[in-house]
């Protein structure tokens, strides 16, 4: 194992090495938190298609296709799609408007009273997506070094944090181009064709295998529809996506670039399922289905490329997990903290601005580590943060979005009525169950619907500046200088 050593170790450093780099750069907070928002579309693509696919869509996606064969694709692939919708049909929108968080955005939307609810919400979200991700980390380096389940989450998780607050979303939009190209050689182009190969090829797989795992829609209708409703929506609201479209150079760099990406999700997808369906051809009867990647880099792979592709799976683990914290430091500082203690925002950029997000990209690291070391069942703990999520926000999001008449009354009834209804919900059916989300997405929507009409209409200015801030004639002190050259 001493070359799959050296090569994780020169990439662990090669981490460090981009986020001490990226330090450079920040200067700003709109370079710290936004990469200056001049982001051109192969850096964008790369961060975008990184940011989605973490340890879920790569350790989760193949333990699916172990499970359910190529309809284990499924969950991938509805990130995939919702990347696309939002990519397709509102990322110009969201770039144009030059803020900074979803929160934001309902401020402009909604008159500046939704703010701190909304900020709380999108909060629990990009905490528990940070604390599921760093808990990654302790399967890959139990594979690689067999340390002990708080060491490994202190290790990968103290360089994502390292990386992080040195250049905030320079470094993050860095190391994610490193990440997308590991993911890229070392699951496509390696470990895919190595393990259809060593299973016999598709012929072999379909005569040791039953014919549902060649079904596409063997896993279940329902699961696919859960799947879209969780993954597919909370895609086009998440602060952690959000926060990445901000960092394109231009409306059409977010809607082109995005959509490359999301389309790089959909064949992620699929590979990912064919790698589970071949390991189940050469491990039928692994105890847990989430073994399957793991077992197949360590036994199948040759020395060297096995280092490459459990670095890739590292990598998958560490871009979503840089992504989520600066998300979820973002959110706590601007949305929350700075709103709780009555702070007036500057008007231009200040430099200064960058030492108080440091520190609470420092703060969020620290406590996603603990919460990382002391949770034990992640699945449960994303499906909460999903579910609030979507039940609670994605309503009022898009109410905003699509619908004039929406009031900032009706979009803190949807939030607080969809976030009550998916507790209540998860309390009486289970927290893995489909009808949280169901009735309490239906439960936000009566809500948002019925009180938006009740009440006055929103105030024509507000809509007004809304409309010119979307058409992206943004006032002055909101516009961000850049240079003449921009990122490619």
């Amino acid at each position: 194992m001493a070359v799959d050593y050296l090569v994780i170790v020169v990439y662990l450093v090669g981490m460090l090495a981009m986020g001490w780099w990226g330090m450079r750069r920040a200067k700003s907070k709109s370079e710290f938190l936004v990469a200056g928002r001049r982001l051109g579309p192969a850096m964008y693509s790369g961060t975008m298609a990184a940011i989605v696919l973490g340890g879920a869509s790569t350790i989760g996606g193949v333990g699916l296709g172990y499970q359910y064969g190529l309809s284990g694709a499924w969950m991938v692939f509805t990130i995939g799609l919702g990347l696309l919708a939002l990519s397709i049909f509102f990322s110009a929108r969201i770039a144009r408007l030059k803020v900074y968080t979803v929160s934001e955005m309902l401020d402009l939307r909604y008159g500046g009273r939704a703010g701190v609810i909304s900020g709380v919400v999108m909060w629990a979200y990009t905490l528990m997506l940070a604390v599921t991700s760093t808990i990654a980390y302790a399967t890959i380096f139990d594979v690689l070094f067999d340390v002990n389940r708080t060491f490994a989450i202190v290790l990968g998780g103290s360089i994502v944090v390292a990386y992080s607050t040195l250049g905030g979303m320079w470094s993050i939009t860095l190391t994610d181009m490193v990440q997308f190209v590991v993911k890229t050689i070392g699951v496509l182009l390696l470990l895919l064709p190595i393990a259809v190969v060593k299973a016999g090829g598709f012929s072999e797989m379909r005569a040791q295998l039953p014919t549902e795992y060649f079904d596409p829609l063997g896993i279940g209708g329902e699961t696919i529809f859960t799947y879209v409703l969780i993954y597919t929506f909370g895609m086009l609201i998440g602060q952690d996506i959000w926060q990445r479209v901000f960092t394109a150079r231009s409306d059409r760099t977010a809607r082109w670039g995005g959509t490359v990406a999301g389309t790089y999700c959909l064949a992620y997808a699929v590979a990912g399922a064919v790698i589970g369906t071949a390991a189940k051809v050469l491990y039928p009867d692994l105890a847990n289905a989430d073994d399957a990647f793991a077992t197949v880099v360590k036994d199948e792979l040759p020395m060297g490329v096995r280092g490459l592709v459990l670095a890739a799976a590292l990598a998958a683990v560490m871009s979503t997990s840089s992504g989520a914290l600066i998300a979820c430091a973002t959110v706590a500082n601007n949305d929350i903290w700075s709103r709780l203690r009555g702070a007036v925002r500057p008007s231009g950029e200040q430099h200064d601005e960058v030492k108080g997000n440091r520190a609470f990209i420092l703060l969020m690291g620290l406590a996603v580590i603990g919460t990382a070391i002391a949770l034990n069942d992640v699945v449960q703990a994303l499906t909460v943060a999903y579910n609030l999520l979507v039940g609670g926000l994605l309503v009022p999001i898009l109410g905003g979005l699509l619908w004039k008449r929406g009031t900032a009354q009706g979009a803190l009834a949807a939030v607080a009525v969809g976030g009550l209804a998916v507790v209540a919900l998860m309390a009486g059916y289970g927290i893995l169950a489909n009808e949280p989300i169901f009735y309490g997405l239906l439960a936000s929507l009566a809500a948002y619907v019925v009180v938006s009409l009740a009440t006055r209409p929103t105030d024509e200015a507000v809509l007004a500046a809304w409309r010119e801030r979307v058409a992206g004639r943004a006032p002055a002190s909101e516009s961000v200088s850049e240079p003449a050259s921009a990122a490619q």
